[in-house]
């Protein structure tokens, strides 16, 4: 199992695990190996360290003038490390999705509706097309383009 750090044209980093070299490769010119941020199917292979095994190597042990005890180093924690902006991201759209409910194609008139009082008020997401956008944000109704990746579009396993 080969474990590639992989970047899109976005600038977006994410990784991807494969049986090869050889499978990335197809995979890659077959343009199945997408962003799981923006979809984007231009992706480079970025260079990465070689996982080594020290065997018995033993962690360095901490230094008695630091004063602090190992039940609060930070490493001991439960924290988790700051998210990367791309991890911030896919988590609110996770939320969005899990909060508003999917008009489809009828966007446009819902938000219409909900806008004029003709219907009750609640989150929705949906498709409009440029020109139904335009006429929305015209209306005074505020709109927001959300893209969402394909990844969060299909059940995760």
């Amino acid at each position: 199992m080969k474990v590639l750090d992989l970047r899109c044209a976005h600038g977006h980093g994410f990784e991807g695990w494969f049986a090869s070299n050889e499978a990335f490769d197809t995979q890659l010119a077959g343009g199945l190996v997408e962003c799981p941020v923006c979809g984007d199917t231009a992706i480079v292979k970025l260079l990465s360290a070689p996982r080594i095994n020290l065997g018995n190597a033993k962690a360095p042990k901490e230094s008695a003038a630091s004063g602090s005890s190992s039940s609060s180093s930070p490493s001991s924690s439960n924290v988790p490390a700051e998210l990367s902006p791309e991890a911030r991201w896919m988590r609110a759209v996770r939320e969005v999705l899990a909060k508003t409910e999917d008009v489809g194609e009828r966007f446009a008139d819902e938000a219409r509706k909900m806008h004029y009082g003709e219907a009750q008020e609640r989150g929705i997401r949906g498709q409009a097309t440029p020109e139904q956008t335009e006429a929305l944000l015209d209306e005074g109704i505020a709109v927001m383009a959300l893209p969402i990746p394909a990844a969060l579009k299909e059940t995760l396993q």
